[in-house]
């Protein structure tokens, strides 16, 4: 529950992008829908009193209780009045709810919202169409619409929200691939702890040995988890510091093996070629690794993950994904894209530089905070 209050939190920019869009639309052509505001003849203090219980103003005491009455009566004031969606979200007190027919026009804006929210073309027509069966006509509000949104989320995401499987095979290599600057090294070093804090013995290869900073930064993940980090010189064949690091796993007994490795993606043939090393190498020592090739992406390159992915789907055979760095930006929508489109599970996301702040992925959660409803 923390983590999802901190998720929430942290998600903030994207949350706050939609509901102030989806106000926007509900206000471009909505109208307020004041609950039982038929009956209006409030403007009569003489029936203040008690004689409430006449039949002739049975229909009016629902609406508009006299103020006396609504100190001595508490169950008459919750009744009707803020409206249900009020009550279902708590966000309004007046029972003054605006709502809009969910028609072509409002379906059009609630697509360009969504994609300026890094969802996607694909995946936002999808996901309109899919609010739109059965509803099509009815007036909607603005809660209403974000609650729907956010249960279509969840159910995109459901089917990718699955923790890094463990294997019995020991040691279980996991190849971490992403470009510089994606939060890789990060990931790998709050991995590394967190399977440690869960009994697992752990041993880290810094296979990104054109990077002095990844190596220190891994050095001090590894002093902090108390996990061996391996390393070579500056500029050495990361295949061979994966071999190396094989076989001290095998000789630790060590449970798994976590290899980070270069992301420069501007020559693609050279780091294509690195990584086919990489896993040759290491097959020559278990026919079977790797075991997992998750891949580290940045929630702040919004669309340009999508091609990342298919970039490293060709570079390597992923299995799984990380997200990092939701807490700084508005284009969280982009998940959902890449749920959408690839399929691929989603392992854990990140909100921050602590341990605790990268979290197993949560479905229900990712939506609520996404889109700013009630979990």
């Amino acid at each position: 529950m923390a983590f999802f209050s901190k998720l929430k939190d942290r998600l903030f920019k994207s949350s706050t992008k939609l509901e102030e869009g989806l106000d926007a639309i509900v206000q471009d052509g909505g109208a307020q829908d004041t609950p039982e505001a038929t009956p209006d003849p409030v403007p009569q203090p003489e029936a203040d009193p008690h004689p409430a219980p006449q039949p002739d103003h049975a229909p009016q005491r629902e609406t508009t209780p006299p103020p006396p009455a609504a100190a001595a009566q508490p169950e008459a004031e919750p009744g009707p009045r803020p409206g249900l969606v009020g009550r279902l979200l708590g966000r309004r007190e007046s029972g003054e709810v605006l709502r809009r027919e969910l028609d072509d026009d409002m379906l059009e804006q609630l697509e360009e919202l969504l994609i300026a929210s890094d969802m996607g073309v694909d995946t936002a027509l999808r996901v309109t169409a899919n609010m739109a069966e059965g509803r099509f006509g009815k007036r909607l509000s603005r809660a209403e619409i974000q609650a729907l949104l956010a249960a279509e989320v969840a159910r995109i995401m459901e089917p990718v929200a699955r923790p890094m499987p463990i294997y019995p095979k020991r040691p279980q290599v996991v190849l971490v691939v992403g470009v510089n600057g994606s939060g890789k090294t990060t990931t790998i070093g709050k991995l590394a702890s967190q399977f440690r804090a869960a009994g697992k013995q752990v041993v880290i290869a810094a296979g990104d040995t054109f990077r002095a900073a990844a190596v220190e930064q891994l050095q001090i993940w590894g002093e902090r988890a108390g996990v061996p980090v391996l390393t070579a010189p500056e500029g050495s064949d990361p295949a061979s510091l994966a071999f190396d690091a094989m076989e001290q796993a095998q000789r630790d007994g060590a449970d798994l093996l976590m290899i980070d490795t270069a992301g420069r993606l501007q020559n693609r043939a050279d780091l294509m070629e690195e990584l086919a090393k990489i896993v040759r190498v290491i097959r020559k020592k278990d026919p079977d690794a790797p075991h997992n090739t998750l891949l580290v992406l940045d929630a702040t390159t919004g669309q340009n993950a999508l091609s990342q992915v298919e970039t490293f789907q060709k570079l390597a055979d992923v299995t799984g994904l990380v997200m990092t760095k939701l807490d700084g930006t508005a284009r969280g929508g982009v998940l959902v894209a890449l749920a959408d489109r690839f399929g691929l599970p989603i392992h854990a996301i990140g909100v921050g530089e602590q341990i605790d702040d990268l979290q197993p992925f949560d479905p229900e959660e990712f939506a609520a905070a996404l889109t700013g409803a009630e979990e």
